[in-house]
């Protein structure tokens, strides 16, 4: 009978932090886990251990924080005495070299909030929403030498229900994703799990979120902006400008009613924006530069905006 797996885990943000929990669960022999150095947080600078390195030491398995591996010979040196089956990276935020990848015997396998080869890259939860998939998922895969393209080991399925948003949805994915990480480590060590390759051709990324992603075009349809502001919260969120302040949009409904790009319609105390493809969008909770976000009522009667007036610059 095989004893249980000697593994190290690599993670850093709250995403990691069900997978790591599941392994300890499950009898695993986590030796090592390695995260990000403690960062600046807070209105007070102080420096904040991540998610996962609280989850760690509440554990009591020891933690390292390495600022850079790659070259780190002590740090290589640590992991080359634990006699490592795998290395599990979930979210750790940094390239792994190849002398890590080639240490353990199963290699270094990654959980992937994607069903790739859809939305390799660092936003493939806020990506799916934002391209409006209706199906998401996670992967657990065994990381090479590329970005997200290693050999696909399990794979499990999750519907995008229309309210779901990423701060909704990637919960879900992350408890998923730690049960997929536990049966895939199981079904390697008895041979029942098989790596399979990637379909190169299908591939599509999920590049890295920034600011001017959250800013809304209201060329785009209805349903496009809806999908995007869904995707990208909580940021950068969606966002134009109004009377020359900047305007997020929270929440809204796409509608067919044909209105003017960007052009404001008020009736009956509902506040709806023109959108590309004879759309529109009713804004539901709406916040102005320097105030609390509010509901669209509370808007009408606070700004009075008239119809007719635009959105953006």
């Amino acid at each position: 009978m095989t004893g249980p797996l000697t593994i190290a885990f690599a993670g850093t943000p709250r995403f990691a932090v069900p997978t790591l929990e599941a392994l300890i669960s499950s009898g695993l022999d986590v030796r090592l886990v390695i995260t990000q150095p403690d960062r600046p947080s807070g209105r007070g600078l102080e420096l904040g251990a991540s998610p996962i390195k609280q989850s760690a030491l509440g554990h009591g398995i020891p933690v390292t924080q390495p600022d850079k591996i790659k070259n780190d010979e002590p740090f290589r040196a640590q992991l080359e005495t634990l006699n490592l089956d795998a290395i599990i990276v979930v979210g750790y935020g940094r390239i792994i070299p190849q002398w890590m990848i080639d240490l353990p015997r199963f290699g270094n396998l990654n959980l992937h909030a994607s069903l790739l080869p859809k939305y390799r890259g660092a936003a493939p939860i806020q990506w799916a929403i934002a391209r409006g998939e209706t199906i998401t998922g996670v992967t657990t895969m065994r990381i090479d030498a590329g970005l997200d393209t290693g050999d696909v080991l399990l794979r499990s399925e999750l519907p995008i229900a229309p309210d779901d948003t990423a701060e909704s949805i990637a919960p879900k994915l992350a408890e998923m994703g730690a049960q997929l990480m536990v049966e895939t480590l199981r079904g390697i060590q008895v041979g029942t799990v098989q790596p399979r390759p990637q379909d190169h051709s299908q591939a599509t990324f999920a590049p890295i979120l920034k600011k001017e992603d959250g800013k809304v075009d209201f060329r785009r349809s209805a349903v496009e902006i809806w999908n995007r502001l869904r995707g990208f919260l909580p940021w950068p969120g969606a966002y134009t400008t109004y009377r020359g302040k900047t305007f997020h949009i929270w929440q809204a409904t796409p509608l067919a009613a044909r209105l003017p790009s960007a052009e404001l319609k008020v009736e009956d105390g509902l506040v709806f924006v023109g959108c590309g493809d004879s759309s529109s969008l009713e804004l539901l909770e709406v916040q102005v530069e320097g105030r609390k976000r509010m509901s669209s009522q509370n808007f009408v009667n606070g700004y009075r905006p008239n119809t007719g007036e635009k959105l953006g610059d």
